[in-house]
């Protein structure tokens, strides 16, 4: 994937306008998620899937779960280059949308009102950046020897770090990320103190050698006091529960949360939707197994490092819930969201049944396709008011608002009346919120209901009982933006020198351009300029998968019930 990058980079380099280096550069980077996606597509089919295989000498294993989420991986990355593969607006003319007038001639006009000179197109390190943070998540998924499991979790967190002070001009956006460079150093510090002691206690760095060894120290503890003191639980025990601490930093589970929401809402929107994805998806599969086969389901340990994250669990969802209700500004509403749900990934995580390991799968599947609809959402709502500026009411404040350049929807209050403006996107909002809420029949209702159903045949009667106290109390900040959007008057008016101008363009056919007769001209105005149909079509497809779920539900449910069932029975 890297190097094939490196090679088309080269060639886009002397192929392309300078300004477009970086779009052309987006555009083959999506190629190369999507090619990418069909081999691991294809290796699905291999019969050792189900039981795994070892590479390159145990550092890396294959299984069926592994390949799953490298797939969906690449697909969440292609579709979030779109929005730099792709300019946010398009000059759209109905009487000329057609197939003939798309083959056969040209519209050229000169406007910046598509936003050619955006920032996020000037920045061709842009999708070179993201390869290496999605090759460090591939390899942590993958991850089977905690050499590698270091190595990936680095090669992940340094594109992190690149990737939130990419904007060079962006004050907020530098500070923001050397903040995250300096408390992602610390977390780092955990994860190689806590595999520092498991090597030293153990001997060995293989994942495998600890799932051995936690069997035998169980058995021993249970039957055999005396013998094999050098392997009691509680080595490894404190050594995982150390080395969980920094994978709950970066993944800003609480309590060690606080970094998120200052993050999230000083860089760029288009920044926050890879972060807030992707960053997060990799971490939980691996943990997934390293819960799986270290915690003990048959012996009792006076104490389980899983422990720590039930109780992380608890404080997520409280701290998700309570500390969203006084937030104004969207993305920091967003990054609460996210720990709030982080609260139901852990709990299902932690229960490690069959019915718990499905729930959890489907609920980061979910999440992570309702998160990046909302940030599309988002950034998609900032290009579409373009034409319209603010009332003299908040017309001060909004000029003193930080970064809105790069971040055009800050404030949920910029939502106000949203619906009068734009009803399909404001739609399309609401039902992406009432999924992170969990009404019934979208998609999010579905996993909240099986992560619930697996804790309460688990017996986790009282945290079952919070996550449902604190998710009717966290939807109270999202019926808050819905009812801003249908039921209060909005704040923003035509701008005048938009509503007068006038844009001359004019068609061409490809062949005899010298024959006037061929070319003509035309004056076109502000509502011929419309949303790219990258943005539309993404949001239109996420939308309706999370809508129309109820109708198709067995494809995904059942793939995630045969994974669990493979863990279980490999």
């Amino acid at each position: 994937m890297t190097i094939l990058s490196l090679l088309l980079l080269l060639l886009s380099n002397a192929v392309a306008l300078r300004r477009e280096k970086s779009i052309l550069y987006c555009r083959i980077t999506i190629l190369i998620f999507i090619s990418c996606s069909l081999i691991a597509i294809k290796n699905l089919d291999m019969p050792f899937l189900s039981e795994g295989l070892g590479l390159y000498g145990g550092l890396f294993h294959a299984t069926a779960i592994t390949q799953v989420f490298h797939i969906f991986i690449f697909f969440l990355s292609a579709i979030i280059l779109q929005l730099t593969a792709f300019y946010p607006r398009k000059l759209w003319v109905k009487n000329y949308a057609n197939l003939y007038v798309l083959l056969f001639s040209k519209i050229t006009f000169d406007t910046n009102l598509i936003n050619k000179m955006g920032q996020q197109f000037r920045i061709i390190e842009y999708p070179l950046v993201m390869l290496f943070i999605v090759l460090g998540g591939t390899f942590l998924v993958s991850a089977s020897d905690i050499v590698s499991i270091f190595l990936s979790i680095e090669l992940q967190s340094y594109g992190l770090y690149l990737l939130c002070t990419l904007y060079r001009n962006s004050e907020l956006s530098t500070s923001a990320g050397l903040v995250y460079f300096l408390l992602g150093g610390l977390s780092s510090c955990f994860i190689l103190l806590g595999t520092s002691i498991l090597y030293a206690n153990s001997g060995t760095t293989s994942l495998d050698g600890y799932y051995v060894i936690t069997g035998l120290s169980s058995i021993t503890n249970e039957y055999a006091s005396n013998m094999f003191d050098y392997y009691k639980p509680l080595y490894l025990n404190i050594s995982l529960l150390i080395m969980s601490v920094g994978f709950l930093f970066k993944i800003s589970a609480a309590p060690f949360h606080f970094w998120s929401p200052d993050v999230y809402d000083a860089i760029p929107t288009i920044v926050t939707t890879f972060v807030a994805t992707i960053a997060k998806i990799s971490i939980l599969i691996f943990l997934l197994e390293l819960v799986h086969y270290t915690s003990n389901f048959y012996f009792a340990f006076n104490f389980n490092w899983t422990s720590g994250l039930l109780f992380s669990s608890l404080l997520s969802l409280i701290i998700g819930a309570v500390l969203g209700l006084t937030q104004f500004r969207i993305k920091r509403l967003f990054a609460y969201s996210t720990i709030s749900h982080l609260g139901f990934i852990l709990l299902a995580l932690t229960i490690n049944s069959l019915e718990s390991i499905q729930a959890f799968l489907f609920y980061v599947m979910q999440y992570s396709i309702s998160n990046l609809n909302a940030f599309v959402l988002l950034v998609s709502i900032g290009f579409s008011l373009y034409p319209y500026v603010q009332k003299k009411s908040i017309k001060n404040e909004y000029k003193e608002l930080l970064d809105k350049n790069n971040s055009p929807i800050q404030l949920t209050r910029q939502l106000k009346g949203y619906f009068y403006l734009n009803p399909l996107l404001a739609l399309s909002l609401t039902i992406t919120l009432f999924s992170f809420v969990g009404i019934p029949p979208l998609m999010g209702f579905f996993a909240k209901q099986m992560v619930l159903s697996a804790a309460l045949d688990s017996g986790f009667v009282f945290l079952a009982l919070i996550a449902i106290l604190t998710s009717v109390i966290s939807a109270v900040y999202y019926l808050s933006i819905i009812k801003e959007m249908f039921f209060d008057e909005h704040d923003y008016k035509g701008c005048q020198g938009f509503e007068n101008i006038s844009l001359h363009a004019t068609r061409s056919l490809y062949f005899n351009t010298v024959n006037d007769n061929t070319i003509k001209r035309h004056v076109l105005n502000i509502s011929n300029i419309t949303l790219s149909s990258c943005l539309t079509v993404t949001i239109s497809i996420l939308t309706l998968l999370l809508l129309l779920f109820i109708f198709l539900p067995h494809g995904i449910l059942d793939m995630n019930l045969i994974l669990a069932l493979i863990m279980f029975n490999p």
